[in-house]
């Protein structure tokens, strides 16, 4: 035992014995782990044992700085939360949130079971969905139109130079002067529909996979039931709107909105004793 850790993913309602055998039979964790839950009144983690060599402290602090085993250990965490999230409501845990043992578990829940069950309360049958507006902005500049002063720009390449950044420059101006319309679009559509919103950082550099540069990057906390609306809403919030694109991605477990818990103190008490 003192060579293992205990993983968590997320708290829950504490559930019955057909969720355990339905949802958690096959599923595998982080380290290809079997997942089980901890039980303390109303509510319940998710966890599994993991190697102290890889989530001790120490270890996490180079492991997490190593991309291709960030990325491993993120798609077996949110794989056992969408696993979850299918059958109840969840409470996603930060990645790599490590105790020393179950028991150290049953206390963090036993301290906190107020909290858990209040927030599980209000994220009942409600989804998070991520809004994203991109500005497609033209690499090159398009040819500059015809004036008088065009033949003495045939012979001069610095005034061709400067009148093709000029309007390059008046083309970025332009898409995103319509991106963030898109943006107001898009708050606005999600009026009578989320519960509520939350504006992250926008993506930049390796985390901007898809062309655009992304103007917003939005989370919205919505009812079930007006799920297909909102994301009708949303798909249509740009058109008309050239070179800006939003994109829809969800639904996934209310992973913006969780914000009370926080539990760094506690998982960091955990890991030191």
């Amino acid at each position: 035992m003192d060579e293992q850790l205990c993983y968590a993913y997320a708290v829950l309602g504490s559930p019955s014995a057909a969720l355990k055998r339905t949802t958690l039979a096959d599923v595998r964790g982080v380290a290809h782990a079997p997942v089980t839950l901890v039980h303390s009144g109303a509510v319940a983690a998710a966890v599994s044992a993991v190697p102290r060599n890889e989530f001790s402290e120490a270890a996490l602090k180079v492991n997490l700085e190593d991309l291709r085993w960030l990325e491993a250990t993120a798609r077996a965490h949110n794989l056992v939360i969408e696993s979850l999230t299918e059958h109840t409501t969840v409470l996603p845990l930060r990645l790599a949130t490590v105790y020393v043992d179950e028991h150290r578990v049953r206390e963090m829940l036993r301290e906190h079971e107020s909290d858990f069950t209040t927030l599980l309360d209000r994220l009942t049958d409600h989804m998070e969905w991520g809004v994203k507006v991109y500005a497609e902005v033209p690499r090159q500049a398009p040819p500059a139109p015809s004036s008088a002063g065009g033949p003495a720009d045939e012979t001069d390449p610095g005034r061709a130079y400067l009148r093709s950044r000029r309007h390059q420059r008046q083309a970025r101006e332009d898409v995103w002067r319509l991106a963030e319309e898109a943006v107001q679009r898009t708050e606005y559509q999600a009026r009578g529909l989320a519960v509520q919103h939350t504006r992250h950082r926008p993506q930049q550099g390796g985390l901007a996979q898809v062309p655009g540069e992304n103007v917003a990057n939005d989370a919205y906390l919505v009812p079930r039931r007006l799920a297909d609306e909102f994301r009708n809403r949303m798909l249509h919030a740009a058109d008309g709107l050239q070179g800006v694109r939003v994109e829809v991605t969800g639904p996934w477990a209310p992973y913006s909105f969780t914000a009370p818990l926080t539990l760094d103190e506690q998982q960091e008490g955990a890991r030191q004793r």
